[in-house]
């Protein structure tokens, strides 16, 4: 993926030209200064290196709407001075591609406020409602790189190690990154180079661009929780691409919630990123049946990992800000859940530490590294039997309509006796149900005509909401008994878990009524993918 002339070198456009779009393939690492520096010393490094590196001193200033118009569309303009240089860039996410791809503009101005009339005037429809008195500067950058240019496999990489501070007013914080950007060739090599450099030190992904980090301090912004991308699988593919395109999706949205999961602030964040590896699961399970390679086996276990890491963090989310919000509306005023949710709140940083801990472990880095390397080389072509490649050439609509048969019919038969589950069958058939649920959205496009697909996809839905809320009860019992456990329980404590206990058997009781309703709409439900 090579960039145009005019992106690798923006003093060449000339003022009344407009600079095309170049996408920017960049790997973001952060690590200790102890790592940083066997990482400057490694060998892939120093064997593959073409040049001694340059160092630079980059200042930078990052503009914006009032209304912050830029940050809202996740993209970022900034005016950067190299010696007596001004370079103007606009960075916009390319969620779409790659969590490490951002498609971009580079132009030369003359000073360091932004020239809007020398970018395309219809990059994005909100453009064209900025003009320079809209622009306000919202913080600066100040940063010494060291750049060094490696050829690798028949591929050039940058690899810059950036210091210095990121400023607002008065206010400073440290800046300590790790780049590695892709000038030319294939975009793999640089998960490769990732790769090779985690056996020397450890370090972890930076889902963050400077940007972030900016208006983080400007604004004590929070990162955003991000949901799962409509998916975009139509017709006219081909298993082939389908397999890259559902792959990609799963860890761009694990990915978009890793800086919310590490700053702890909204619970949304463990939420969705239990959704997320939930969602690169069930496509791990649902496509090594019809394609059947190794490494969806090992990627599934390693999301199933992560999982077991993130499960007390949402429990106690769930408990902290959901249910005990929804007893004290249903319970008498004198029930007092103060002393119940500071019981609980150690138990909930605590899960968030092993959280981050397991965030900043090599066994996580390798598994991102490893199954963006493995996407961008399409490896599963290689991997598997001879006689499964015809089915990576097949029409995608063949391989939906195989996949939910299968466990449609999986789900009809597991609650055939739905009234008399047992908890591990009705636990059994809430996996089988959510695995429906996911496939039936990944291939929903290709029979989004169809007038009931949409209300078999709204059903499934709902029965499994309900059975999750089914779920989160049995989970909050088992909380209540960590709770209770402590050396110091106070009386008020014991009187909310009872005031707890007793809501949740009436809740139970209403569950149970809403989940034959939402079963019995489930079973008559039109099979849309097979008309």
């Amino acid at each position: 993926m090579k960039k145009s002339p005019a992106s690798r070198n923006p003093s060449s456009t000339s003022p009344d030209s407009h600079p095309r779009a170049s996408a920017e393939v960049e790997l973001k690492l952060l690590a200790s200064p102890a790592a940083i520096e066997r990482i400057r010393a490694a060998t892939v490094i120093t064997q593959h290196a073409r040049n001694r590196g340059v160092v630079r001193r980059l200042e930078a200033v990052y503009y914006d709407t009032p209304d912050r118009t830029l940050s809202r569309h996740r993209s970022s303009l900034r005016v950067r001075r190299n010696g007596t240089r001004y370079v103007q860039t606009l960075k916009i996410d390319c969620a779409k591609q790659s969590p490490f791809v951002r498609q971009q503009w580079e132009t030369p101005v003359d000073t360091q406020v932004p020239d809007l009339t020398r970018l395309p005037a219809k990059i994005n429809a909100f453009l064209s409602k900025l003009d320079k008195g809209g622009l306000t500067p919202v913080f600066a950058t100040k940063i010494r790189r060291q750049a060094r240019r490696l050829t690798f496999n028949g591929s050039e990489i940058e690899i810059a190690f950036d210091e210095g501070m990121v400023e607002v007013g008065e206010r400073q914080e440290p800046l300590a990154e790790i780049e590695l950007e892709l000038k030319a060739g294939e975009a793999s090599v640089l998960y490769d180079v990732g790769i090779q450099l985690l056996d020397v030190a450890p370090f972890r992904i930076n889902t963050l661009s400077k940007a972030d980090q900016g208006y983080s301090l400007a604004f004590d912004a929070v990162p955003q929780a991000t949901k799962a991308e409509d998916s975009n699988i139509n017709a006219k593919l081909c298993v082939d691409d389908a397999i890259a395109m559902l792959m990609s999706a799963g860890q761009r949205h694990l990915l978009a919630n890793q800086a919310i999961v590490e700053d702890g602030r909204d619970p949304e964040g463990v939420h969705q990123t239990r959704v997320a590896l939930r969602r690169l699961r069930t496509v791990c399970s649902l496509l090594r049946k019809e394609v059947p390679t190794p490494a969806f086996h090992a990627f599934g276990c390693e999301a199933k990992w992560l999982m077991q890491v993130l499960g007390p963090a949402r429990d106690w989310d769930v408990f902290v800000t959901t249910t005990l919000a929804r007893l004290e509306e249903a319970c008498a005023s004198d029930v007092d859940f103060t002393g119940l949710r500071r019981a609980a709140e150690p138990h909930r940083i605590a899960s968030y530490t092993m959280l981050r801990e397991a965030l900043m472990d090599p066994r996580y880095t390798r598994f991102q590294l490893s199954l963006r390397r493995w996407i961008e080389r399409r490896n599963w072509r290689t991997e598997v039997p001879s006689q499964a490649l015809e089915t990576l050439t097949e029409p995608v609509s063949a391989l939906a309509g195989r996949v939910l048969t299968r466990l449609h019919c999986k789900a009809l038969r597991e609650g055939a006796h739905f009234e008399r589950l047992r908890i591990e069958e009705r636990h059994d058939l809430r996996i089988t149900l959510k695995k429906l649920r996911y496939a039936a959205e990944f291939f929903l496009p290709i029979f989004a005509r169809h007038p009931s697909a949409k209300y078999y996809v709204a059903q499934l839905s709902k029965l499994q909401d309900a059975l999750g809320h089914a779920n989160d009860s049995a989970a909050m019992r088992s909380l209540l008994v960590s709770l209770t456990e402590q050396a110091e329980v106070t009386p008020d404590v014991h009187r909310a878990v009872g005031a707890l206990i007793g809501w949740s058997a009436r809740d139970r009781l209403a569950v149970a009524k809403s989940l034959r309703r939402h079963w019995r709409k489930f079973k008559i439900a039109r099979e849309f993918w097979r008309d």
